[in-house]
């Protein structure tokens, strides 16, 4: 029976994973909320909204399936909406949510997504799953390079505990690190403007209450916001997401997964949350061996993660402010020590099978460059030149 003591180190892995998103993706959604005017009533309630059906949803799925499902909001989505708050009216913006939170429902309820992902092959997840990570690996070194006084300093004083508290304690490396960035950060006040503070106009010191937005429809919303949105959170979130599980080794019920993140978008869009999904790089700390050496027991990660999204979202407007003060090396140099681990496995996974590896490798390369067509991202490209290559010479 696993105690207490064992399990830290999965509880430390979902506070790391919510750390990375507050202080990264949810920048964001403040940038998007700003772009359109939003009250800071509002902007309360989208990041309250988000982080209420990020935290059910992990919760529920990693209890119920014993997996490290961790849940997030749709990243990109976020950036789509900096120019759909602008152009539209808020309440055909959340028309949109239920659109395509509706129709994402309708994917995962049907049993498309899990008949798309059988078809896929296992190396070539693997071979995503490092390419998106891998800028995050190069992020926690060139963050060195940052010309906020102090920051190199910062980040090469976090990566010397890190190789110590490694060599003495594996499991306790990464929240040791992150202790020490932070008590540099305070103590010496390395690196203290690199946020920007970002819509401070939100940090209301007190529990968040929601804001009900009646929806109205649009054709224009529909073509120009939901289907897009939707198209991105499945490509860019939900695909990525499962290919974390896949590439850790895990089988999940993937239609479940995109049903209910579907159903809990669906009904807190009202609320202002753009999108519920699989999360993917942060997924990757909770599933690695830094969650926990036993892969059974690392859906307590996906438990604490949830826990914590819900304890924080309850006080969203003030925490929307203290996580977007931390500075920008300290969190990109947890972000990736954190993800050394399963930048290495998705390599490994990736060249496993030989007969896979030059489409593993095209996989990899496109979604590394990071290359952005037709309002598609690198991870969606990046599987489809792959999957091209696999069939291709496969012929041969």
């Amino acid at each position: 029976m696993a105690t207490a003591h064992d399990l830290f180190p999965a509880v430390v892995a979902g506070l790391v994973a919510v750390l990375i998103s507050y202080a990264g993706p949810l920048l964001l959604v403040l940038q998007a909320a700003q772009a359109g005017h939003l009250t800071a009533a509002q902007v309360t309630s989208w990041v309250w909204a988000i982080s209420m059906g990020a935290g059910v949803c992990g919760v529920w799925m990693s209890w119920r399936q014993r997996v490290p499902v961790v849940c997030a909001w749709n990243t990109p989505g976020a950036a789509l909406l900096a120019s759909a708050l602008v152009a539209l009216p808020y309440s055909q913006v959340v028309g949109a949510y239920l659109l395509a939170a509706a129709a994402l429902l309708l994917v995962g309820w049907t049993g498309v997504f899990d008949r798309l992902m059988a078809h896929i092959p296992r190396s070539l997840c693997a071979a995503m799953l490092a390419g998106i990570l891998l800028r995050f690996g190069v992020d926690a070194f060139g963050a060195a390079r940052s010309t906020v006084e102090g920051a190199p300093w910062l980040v090469g004083a976090m990566f010397a505990g890190y190789l110590l508290f490694k060599q003495r304690s594996a499991r306790y490396a990464i929240a040791l690190t992150l202790l020490l960035g932070v008590a540099l950060w305070q103590g010496l006040g390395w690196g203290q403007a690199a946020v920007p503070a970002a819509n401070t106009s939100t940090s209301a010191w007190g529990l968040a209450l929601p804001v009900w937005t009646a929806p109205e429809f649009s054709w224009t919303a529909l073509l120009s916001t939901a289907v897009p949105l939707a198209l991105l959170c499945l490509t860019g979130q939900q695909v990525p997401g499962v290919a974390v599980l896949r590439a850790s080794g895990y089988t999940a019920h993937n239609n479940q997964l995109i049903a209910g993140t579907g159903l809990a978008s669906l009904l807190l869009a009202p609320f202002g949350a753009h999108g519920i999904n699989l999360a993917a790089i942060t997924a990757a700390i909770c599933t690695g061996e830094e969650a926990h050496p036993l892969p059974e027991k690392r859906w307590v990660a996906g438990v604490a993660c949830g826990a914590f999204y819900l304890l924080l979202g309850s006080f969203a407007g003030a925490i929307t402010y203290a996580f977007a003060q931390l500075p920008a090396a300290l969190v990109s140099t947890v972000a990736g020590l954190a993800l050394l681990g399963a930048i290495q496995n998705g390599l490994i996974g990736a060249l496993a099978e030989p007969s896979e590896r030059e489409a593993a490798l095209v996989t990899f390369v496109v979604t590394a460059s990071n290359v952005s067509l037709l309002g598609l991202g690198s991870a969606c490209w990046g599987l489809a030149l792959g999957l091209l290559t696999w069939w291709t010479l496969g012929r041969r």
